[in-house]
């Protein structure tokens, strides 16, 4: 039986950080990976002969952690176009152009967004991302769903619909009638405050040369032939009587020993490995009040960026389209001009019991409302559907269910014996982006290291 230090399940960005700074700290060690791939929710596909992100891809200013990575790594960014005025579609499907931040709704609408985005922000200021369960608010928001709480604020139904579309179908890609609003204000705290989450040239700032899933690939590179893909993992097994003896793992058949083992998977996917003895009873509660949202990143490539020409910018919000959210999504240095756009939670649904040819006509009808009649025929449309891969679920992340946040947040930080934790799902700065998940392998590796 083959022994090393410490075995990482998960060649995501979490286990590939965790694994890198472990080996940079002299240890022997092995990543077991179940996909023939690396990456995890990041990955680059080529459809005629154009490269498309089909997981995450954006870099925003914040993302310290990834930025260093990146450094590291020698791996080079580049801006998001955004020259020209944005789009908002109203209710009634007719879109406005605009400059700046402040969408051209009825004045009150206005002051009222700037009210709750103000209220969000004073919230956010008083959280520890890491620790949110001890916000002086805690009990009372992870109480009340996110939609109830705006309810409460604010009886501009209009401004409630913006505001929820930051938090709910833009981010955690549930409705808001689903998790609470203590979940909400993590959300803006993990990315610094509220205003940043409403601010699409902050959190969507800069894309990676190459595509982002360029990072586990080179994380991968240099760990070589210690990362094992097609490796899934079926049973991790350890002495409560002897935990410093380590843990075996079973992986096709075979044993290895290890004398820590790190999961590095989102933790809905815990339960799809037999841990023996099993875990307790809390950290199973924990992980089943935990779900992934659902969305589909639509991405369409036209022979050219025609948009620009109209002195537009690509960006469009519309919180009562199929499509919520819309951007240029134009390669470095590409000819051919790319818009990227999300459908999520109920409209996901709805989208997911259709055929393919209607589900690309109504999604490209909903891009149309934003650019005109020239969306409606790209060079090629890419769906990306996490929702029906085993092994992710949905995107972006998951997410806790009312209540449960206070009840079981601090829990999923916990390791049982031998074995530890980790994922951009339980991060606090940058949860849900790849920035915590470089943040949650590096605190993973220092945890191991005695550091």
């Amino acid at each position: 039986m083959t022994s090393f230090d410490t075995v990482v399940v998960g060649a995501g960005v979490t286990g590939l950080t965790a694994a890198h700074r472990l080996v940079e700290g002299g240890q022997d060690v092995l990543v077991l990976e179940a996909r023939d791939r690396v990456g995890g929710r990041l990955r680059t596909e080529t459809h005629h002969d154009s490269d498309f992100e089909i997981g995450g891809q954006w870099v925003s200013p914040d993302q310290s952690a990834l930025i260093g990575l990146l450094d590291e790594l020698g791996l080079e960014t580049y801006p998001r176009y955004r020259e020209g005025e944005s789009l908002y579609v109203d209710r009634e499907g007719v879109a406005h152009r605009f400059v700046g931040e402040e969408l051209p709704v009825a004045e009150r609408t206005g002051k009222e967004i700037d009210r709750l985005v103000g209220l969000l922000d004073d919230l956010a200021a008083q959280m520890d991302p890491d620790r949110p369960w001890e916000h002086p608010q805690a009990a009372e928001l992870d109480r009340v769903t996110f939609g109830q709480w705006l309810e409460q604020q604010c009886d501009d139904e209009e401004a409630r619909d913006n505001i929820a579309l930051y938090v709910g179908p833009a981010m955690l890609t549930k409705p808001v009638w689903s998790f609470s609003a203590l979940q909400a204000v993590l959300m803006a705290a993990s990315a610094g405050s509220f205003t940043h989450l409403v601010d699409a040239d902050f959190i969507l700032d800069k894309r990676v040369v190459g595509g982002l899933a360029s990072v586990p690939e080179e994380l991968a590179r240099r760990l070589g032939d210690r990362v094992r893909l097609r490796a899934d993992v079926q049973r991790i097994e350890w002495d409560p009587a002897d935990p410093d003896a380590g843990a075996t793992v079973t992986v096709a058949g075979e044993q290895v020993r290890a004398r820590r083992v790190v999961l590095a998977v989102p933790p809905t996917l815990v339960q799809r490995i037999r841990i023996v003895p099993e875990l307790p009873a809390e950290h199973r509660h924990a992980r089943e009040h935990q779900s992934f949202g659902l969305v589909i990143k639509v991405q369409v490539e036209y022979a050219m960026p025609f948009w620009r020409d109209l002195g537009l910018s690509g960006t469009g919000f519309g919180p009562y389209q199929l499509v919520h959210e819309v951007y240029d999504n134009t390669l470095h240095r590409a000819e051919k001009g790319t818009l990227v756009g999300f459908v999520s939670d109920v409209n996901a649904d709805a989208m997911g019991r259709l055929d393919e040819d209607e589900r690309r006509a109504r999604i490209l009808a909903s891009v149309a409302s934003y650019f005109g009649e020239q969306a409606l025929s790209p060079v090629t449309y890419v769906e990306s559907d996490w929702q029906h891969q085993e092994l992710t679920g949905g995107a972006y992340a998951t997410s806790f269910d009312v209540g449960s946040l206070t009840r079981y947040g601090a829990k999923l930080h916990e390791p049982v014996g031998p074995i530890e934790f980790g994922s951009s799902d339980i991060a606090g700065h940058g949860f849900q982006h790849v920035d915590g998940a470089v943040r949650i392998g590096q605190r993973l590796a220092d945890r191991i290291l005695g550091r």
